[in-house]
């Protein structure tokens, strides 16, 4: 399968977004953004909405991208004008709690690699309520939203990890 050369990767928090990102990168050889790198500044921080914004817009422009989040508030019309695929990772809301558990002891006190500096990891009850929320939250106007994508833009939606893995090989 053909992605292109820019690629946006959504879903909830603990689907796995930022992975599929760097494995798509090994496989293309495509830059990879994780959005939440630019979105928090050290100490879990969050940057200017527009400043924010901003960097996206200017990342955007570039020829060779895999964008990793959603931040559907910000910047998103101008990532889908210029994505070739969206790739939507649809995980049941205890698979997303428990991966985000086992992200959260994997990097118990460092930063993880798809975050800014300064950002250690860490759980907390408002995360796995984000979590927990997701699917009446945004998954349906997610699935809406996807749904009004027209090619020649494509629209790679994946439930499971033998869908995950069956994608990857047909890269």
């Amino acid at each position: 399968m053909d992605i292109g050369r820019r690629v946006m990767v959504m879903g909830s928090s603990g689907s796995g977004k930022s992975t599929m990102a760097v494995r798509l990168g090994e496989r293309t050889e495509l830059p990879v953004v994780h959005l939440d790198s630019i979105s928090w500044l050290p100490g879990w921080v969050e940057a200017p909405k527009e400043e924010f914004a901003e960097k996206v817009r200017e990342i955007v422009q570039g020829d060779a991208w895999i964008i990793d989040g959603n931040y559907r508030k910000w910047a998103l019309d101008e990532r889908l004008e210029r994505a070739d695929t969206v790739i939507f990772l649809d995980f049941s809301r205890t698979t997303c709690v428990l991966r985000a558990l086992k992200r959260w002891i994997k990097y118990y006190g460092q930063t993880r690699p798809d975050l800014g500096e300064g950002c250690p990891e860490k759980i907390d009850m408002w995360l796995i309520k984000w979590i927990w929320g997701y699917p009446k939250r945004a998954r349906g106007s997610t699935l809406e939203w996807l749904a009004e994508i027209q090619p020649p833009k494509q629209v790679v939606h994946l439930k499971g990890n033998r869908a995950v893995r069956d994608f990857l090989r047909s890269l």
